[in-house]
């Protein structure tokens, strides 16, 4: 205990770090003016959850401070840089496929980096695959290393090495950076990051470190100043939106944090993702809905409507508790736009278990669902699991699933 109280300790990066990375975009702008005479181009692509394209903005802040502009495609890109997801086989795929893609255009451009970052890039033997099979990566980070962007960066560049900076960590809050947003309606606003739930499936715990809350009056200051600039709403992103504020040495949880922002001047909308069951309380939904800003969209994942399977996944809740605050919320809150996550075909679920999720779908009218088939993730306790479902079934369940979703959808059911 003492050792976890320890990792999920929060670490905020000092102001004096902060001034030597400023040190370093200096150096690397004076690199590129040198080698381009021109604005060099970067490409920044997104793979994942709404929280790495917060990243990616960051990142697209710190790049533009040293000096590059953006361009539509790797081809036309002095720099690539692909920040990835880790939460499915396929999405990690889909990664490695589209490096392999710029070995030839290296080849004709051998003066091009290519960087890589994010979740996936936080697993070990992943950054060990990327280093021994792809050469011509000249770059790669972890998410608690993307303050450091322009170091590493300026390693590239000045020594000519290859760079990879993927230690484990808890976790580190990095403020002042500046974000370059692609989206003028929409602004996302992380309020924490990391998690502690530690659900069996999921390497998000393993990647993003441990629960760690911003402070409350950077966060309503930064919702101020997008209030100001017209966005039209404000998503408050972190893995667990539902526990801000535990463990911080701040006397504000999530509750509180929504009732501050209700109250700044501006015509928004105010939404958030993810919330988790365990820690979604009466006092959260009476407050959503006493909200004038609140979006009127709850997205709260379910996983499962069997509580062994439930229990399996290590989510904290059961079925009933879960059908109650969808009860609560619905009457709390008219023409609620109730979300949810389903994952199909978890290790030992058998077919009675998972008509319990379809039972409960229908019992609880989902606007809309993200349906997936289960991914094992290394290092996770699900990928040890026996699995005697094959995935032909899992598929044929996944489509009863989703056909049913559409009827509710149509209205009718």
């Amino acid at each position: 205990m003492a050792e976890f109280e320890k990792q999920n300790k929060t670490t905020f990066v000092s102001a004096a770090e902060l001034a030597v990375q400023g040190e370093y975009i200096q150096k690397v702008r004076a690199v590129l003016e040198a080698r381009y005479g021109e604005n060099p181009k970067a490409y920044v692509h997104t793979y994942g959850c709404q929280g790495n394209v917060a990243d990616s903005e960051r990142i697209k802040g710190m790049l533009c401070q040293m000096g590059y502009t953006f361009a539509e495609s790797p081809e036309n890109a002095d720099l690539v840089l692909y920040n990835t997801c880790a939460i499915r086989e396929h999405a990690q795929d889909r990664v490695f496929g589209n490096v392999g893609l710029l070995k030839p255009m290296k080849k004709e451009k051998p003066n091009m980096i290519i960087a890589l970052c994010g979740c996936m890039m936080q697993q070990k033997h992943v950054a060990e695959k990327i280093k021994q099979s792809y050469p011509f990566v000249n770059l790669v980070f972890g998410t608690h290393a993307i303050h450091r962007l322009p170091e590493l960066l300026c390693g590239v560049l000045c020594e000519k090495k290859r760079v990879f900076s993927v230690e484990d960590s808890a976790g580190v809050i990095a403020e002042g950076i500046p974000s370059v947003r692609d989206d003028t309606q929409n602004a996302w606003l992380p309020i924490m990051y990391g998690c502690n739930n530690f659900c069996t499936y999921c390497v998000v715990p393993y990647v993003r470190g441990r629960e760690r809350s911003r402070k409350p009056d950077i966060i309503i200051e930064e919702a101020r100043e997008l209030a100001a600039k017209g966005f039209g709403q404000i998503t408050l992103l972190g893995q667990n939106v539902n526990s801000y504020g535990k463990n911080s040495g701040f006397d504000m949880n999530f509750s509180g944090l929504l009732r501050q922002l209700d109250a700044i001047d501006g015509d928004f909308k105010i939404d958030f993702m993810t919330s988790h069951p365990k820690d979604c309380t009466t006092e959260l939904i009476d407050t959503l809905a006493s909200m004038k800003k609140f979006s009127g969209h709850l997205h709260l994942p379910v996983q499962s409507g069997n509580n062994r399977i439930l229990a399996a996944m290590n989510r904290g809740y059961t079925r009933e508790h879960y059908l109650g605050l969808v009860e609560y919320a619905k009457k709390s809150i008219p023409g609620l736009d109730l979300t949810t996550d389903i994952i199909v075909g978890f290790p030992g679920e058998n077919h009675q278990e998972f008509c319990d999720t379809l039972s409960l779908v229908r019992e609880a009218q989902f606007a809309s669902m993200f349906t997936f088939i289960f991914s094992p993730r290394k290092g996770t306790k699900a990928e040890t699991l026996p699995d005697p479902v094959s995935h032909a079934e899992k598929a044929k369940w996944f489509k009863e699933l989703t056909d049913l979703q559409e009827k509710i959808t149509k209205g009718e059911i």
